[in-house]
């Protein structure tokens, strides 16, 4: 159970991610979440199996097991994972994207899905 507890923070941060866009745009925040949230909750799915699976190829042999609080490989894996496979199906669902956004979210999900992690390892 304590290993779900990283999984559960970066989901909580990517719907927070979502409705502070929404409430930036003058969006209602709960009418449309789950329009704005499946493409980046995909792409944290998505980049957790890719940690989880990189993760076991290099535990082969190795002390090291997977670690969801890590910031390499983990956090870098989920948050990319979680910006361009978020803004792949945000272009495929038809919901658009512009330079400026993708700057912006590449931004505030480095801060968010690296942060905590940033913060856990310092106060380690």
């Amino acid at each position: 159970m304590k290993k779900l507890v990283p999984f559960g923070v970066d989901a909580v941060l990517v719907i927070v991610f979502c409705a502070i866009g929404r409430r930036s745009h003058d969006e209602a925040v709960l009418a449309g979440m789950l329009r704005t949230v499946w493409p980046f909750g995909t792409g944290l799915v998505l980049g957790w199996v890719i940690a989880i699976a990189v993760a076991g190829r290099e535990g082969a042999g190795a002390a090291k097991p997977f670690d969801g609080r890590a910031v390499w490989p983990t956090g870098v894996i989920v948050w990319l994972s979680t910006l361009i496979v978020g803004m792949l199906l945000r272009v495929v669902s038809g919901q658009g994207i512009a330079f400026s956004f993708i700057i912006v979210a590449a931004t505030a999900l480095a801060l968010f899905l690296l942060g905590w992690r940033v913060a856990m390892k310092a106060l380690r």
